[in-house]
Formats: C-alpha cells, sequence, structure tokens
C-alpha cells in the first residue's frame, strides 16, 4: 500500500510556553499502516536529540524518596508491610480478599471459546476458603523467589469476556518480582496458593514462588546495599546447574538486588570464578517453604546499574524505548506488561514507585497531577496538551501513554497498547491492533467515532514535578 496522508483537524491553536502552535501539518501514513511512525522515530536517539538539555536532572534523589515516602502514607492503593500490626484480624484478612472481586455476573469463556460452567465458577470462589479465615492470626512475611501472576482468585484457568479473545484474562491481575516482599495472609481451600499483600498489591499467588521469612530477613534483605538496580527490560542470572532455582533466572526492569561484595575474592559461586559476574544474592524456597538466601551470578555485561539512574529526561526515553515492541500483557501476562506496569517499571529504574493500575495512578494524592472531567472544554485539554514534557503520562479511561516529545509542536507517545484508531482522509474509521510497546502521536488517536483520546483525557500526572521551580500546569 502507498503512502497516504490524513489530515488530522486539531484546535486553529494552543498554548505551550505562552507560544502559539498551530493546527497540526499532515501526518503520513505509511505502509505499516501506524499512522505517522516512520523508522526514524524509532529509536531513542531521534528523540534525545531533540531535548536542549537531555540529561539535566530533573528531580533530585532526595525529592524522590520524599514522593516515595508520600505514596506510600497517602495513597489507599499502596500497602506498608511494616506498618501492619502483629496480629491480623478475620475482618481485615476477609476485606483484602473480598474487596479483590466478588464472583463474575457475566458470562466468561476458557481458551477454546467454551463457556465456563457455574459448577467451574462457584469452585474457584469457594477455593477461596473465607470460612477458614481465622479470628486473628499472627501476621507472616516472605520473598517472591521468581516472576509469578498475581490472580483474581486462587486459580490457573484464564478466562475471558468473548470467544477467541485470549488476550486479555479476566483473571490476571499483576505480577510480582524477585526479591519482592509480602505478607502472607491465607491460603486456599486446595493449600496451593497464598493470598499475599505486596507493597503495590493484594492478590492471589501460587505458593511455590514464595518463600516464607521472618519479618526481620524479609525487611533486612530489601534494604541490604551494596545493590545492583535492572536497568535492561530482563537480564537473567547466569546459568547454575548447582542452584537450578537460581540458574537464568529473570530479572525484570527496576528489580534491585543485594551484591555480595564482601565475599573473598576469587572464591567460586556455583563451580565458577566470579571476577566477570558479580556476586548477587537471591531468595529462594527451601523444601518446607522457608527463606532461603544464595549466591548467583549475574555478568557485569548485563544491563544493571550500581545505583537507581539519574531522573532526567534523556533516561526516561531510554529506558521506554528498552521496551519498544515487546508483546503486550495484560496483567503483566505474557511475560510482559501492560500499560500500566510499562510506566512504572520504566520510573521504577530511577527510583520512583508507583501504584500499581491507571485508575490509582491516575488519581494518586501523593502525585502531581491535572485530572479532568465532562466539565472542562477543548480549550482547556489543549492548553494542557501544549504544556507536556517528555516522562508526563497522559491517562484515558483503562490506558496510560509516556511523552517522549514533540514533532512539527505536536506530542507524541510511548505506550504499551493493544491497538489504535484514527479517521482516514475518506473519513471512515482506521483500527491497528498493535499488542506492543509502540511510539505514535498523540493528537489523531481516536478513542470512539466521535471522540479522540484528547477529549477522554482524564489525567496528566508529572512525575518530576518540582514545586521549587515549577509552576503547576494550567487549571
Amino acid at each position: 500500500m502507498s503512502s497516504r496522508r490524513l489530515h488530522v483537524l486539531a484546535a486553529a491553536s494552543f498554548v505551550l510556553a505562552g507560544a502559539a502552535l498551530h493546527a497540526s501539518e499532515a501526518y503520513v501514513v505509511p505502509a505499516h499502516g501506524v499512522i505517522g511512525v516512520e523508522n526514524t522515530q524509532l529509536t531513542p536517539e531521534f528523540w534525545i536529540a531533540k531535548l536542549e538539555h537531555p540529561d539535566e536532572v530533573v528531580l533530585e534523589r532526595a525529592a524522590i524518596e520524599t514522593q516515595n515516602a508520600k505514596l506510600m502514607q497517602l495513597d489507599p492503593s499502596m500497602h506498608d508491610l511494616q506498618a501492619l500490626p502483629a496480629t491480623l484480624t478475620h475482618e481485615r484478612v476477609a476485606a483484602w480478599v473480598e474487596e479483590l472481586a466478588e464472583r463474575p455476573a457475566k458470562t466468561l469463556y476458557d481458551v477454546t471459546g467454551e463457556p465456563v460452567s457455574h459448577a467451574a465458577l462457584d469452585a474457584v470462589v469457594d477455593n477461596r476458603n473465607l470460612d477458614a479465615i481465622p479470628g486473628q492470626q499472627s501476621t507472616r512475611y516472605g520473598l517472591v523467589v521468581r516472576r509469578a501472576d498475581l490472580r483474581t482468585f486462587p486459580t490457573a484457568l484464564r478466562v475471558f469476556r468473548s470467544p477467541g479473545d485470549t488476550d486479555i484474562d479476566r483473571f490476571q491481575e499483576s505480577a510480582l518480582f524477585p526479591g519482592t516482599p509480602i505478607v502472607i495472609a491465607h491460603e486456599s481451600r486446595d493449600e496451593r496458593w497464598w493470598f499475599v499483600v505486596s507493597p503495590r498489591y493484594a492478590a492471589w499467588i501460587e505458593k511455590q514462588y514464595v518463600a516464607e521469612g521472618a519479618a526481620a530477613e524479609v525487611f533486612g534483605y530489601r534494604d541490604k546495599s551494596p545493590y545492583r538496580i535492572v536497568t535492561g527490560a530482563t537480564v537473567d542470572t547466569v546459568f547454575s546447574p548447582e542452584e537450578p532455582a537460581l540458574s537464568e533466572l529473570q530479572l525484570d526492569m527496576g528489580v534491585r538486588v543485594p551484591v555480595l561484595a564482601d565475599r573473598p575474592a576469587g572464591e567460586p559461586v556455583n563451580g565458577q570464578h566470579p571476577y566477570a559476574s558479580y556476586v548477587i544474592e537471591l531468595p529462594m524456597r527451601a523444601e518446607e517453604g522457608g527463606l532461603r538466601l544464595a549466591p548467583v551470578l549475574l555478568q557485569r555485561t548485563a544491563d544493571t546499574a550500581g545505583e537507581y539512574l539519574p531522573l532526567t529526561r534523556a533516561n526516561i526515553i531510554r529506558q521506554g524505548f528498552k521496551f519498544l515492541g515487546e508483546r503486550y500483557g495484560w496483567g503483566h501476562s505474557y511475560n510482559g506488561r501492560d500499560c500500566s506496569g510499562f510506566v512504572s517499571e520504566v520510573y521504577r529504574s530511577m527510583g520512583v514507585q508507583m501504584p500499581r493500575n491507571t485508575s490509582a495512578q491516575s488519581v494518586s494524592p501523593a502525585l502531581h497531577k491535572r485530572q479532568f472531567d465532562a466539565a472542562d472544554e477543548r480549550s482547556a485539554r489543549m492548553a494542557a496538551i501544549g504544556s507536556l514534557d517528555v516522562g508526563d503520562l497522559v491517562y484515558i479511561p483503562g490506558h496510560v501513554m509516556m511523552v517522549v516529545g514533540r514533532v512539527d509542536g505536536e506530542p507524541w507517545v510511548i505506550h504499551d497498547t493493544t491497538g489504535i484508531s484514527y479517521r482516514t482522509p475518506e473519513g471512515s474509521m482506521a483500527r491497528v491492533d498493535l499488542n506492543a510497546v509502540s511510539v505514535t502521536p498523540l493528537m489523531p488517536l481516536k478513542f470512539n467515532e466521535n471522540e479522540s483520546y484528547v477529549d477522554r483525557m482524564t489525567s496528566i500526572v508529572r512525575i518530576h514535578f518540582n514545586s521549587a521551580r515549577e509552576a503547576p500546569p494550567p487549571p
């Protein structure tokens, strides 16, 4: 298909740093159908080159730590595990479990497209074992030992809203990563699952992926230093036949692992000399389910850092582009991530903590934001669009995008998305199924037949807002 041009009708002008920007120029629709996108825009260097001060630190480490503390204190979606009482009541545990989900009311379908029977759903819901929650119990702790799914119910059954739709599993909530501290709150009736509370989410996880330990062990591991921060999309530990559970173990962006710097130089690790690697320590699940910490090697050439990356616009772009083309994974399925997981892991590599889901991110009382509702006129929305900066997060219902820069004055975003829609020059709607981390312009994207993404914006969040030197976005 030959290239054609789509003329996107935008407002006649909008405000950017006091300057008026004119209506957008035509976007090219290349043969691949992703509007406006040419190969040159698929590299981080293209966007970094547009910045005047790409390596300027836009939020210092102390300010990030203050923001993280505020998030834990103010955001109801976050859980300060160390602040939980030594004893958990029936009411608290039952509330965690029941608030996650109710029994599905609508028909769901399995991977073969067959309806899931009422009896099967009843069994899944019953496996929560709510009647076995004691009146009170001692608070138990653990560490996640490998990347593991968090589920709505204690089941591996994948369910979907329509036959043939096998991408969005409605029982998939999120994932946890090696070394994540958790509170073990409850056990399923079949004794295969634990309901756990992590700093960012509470849901069901398979017991085999958790090692139970004392609070001092769990939080002591979390706080150990020195450490390495995973700065690649993913890295793997070195192959180790002596420790199969730690061999080629995947570590995702932002994961922090302690380094055993005080080991004698040259002492072998699992039969291998360590001079070309970092000796890191990872949690393992012992035979009885208890916590054991063991050394394993992480190659020095792996994409990691000895400290969180500085929060700069260049690093925001570089980190986002490390996921470019990765398969979309609802709730971190498909060994990937979804839109909110993508932006939170990019920022986690720079030490910034965020809520797990878009619904919590976009309204968090700890984050600097500009919210929108039906009363906001188009002019107010366009003024906010004109003030977008690299790294800003743009929310519409159920989705988030991260700004990477501008072309001809108009904002472009990188986002983990199922697909995009836009209006063709002939007036019809075009849909491109992407299912990947993708780069697109923002302005031509359509939410539905009559509304654009800009029309449906619910919030803009600026992670690197610094009240000492920045004015807030327009009200």
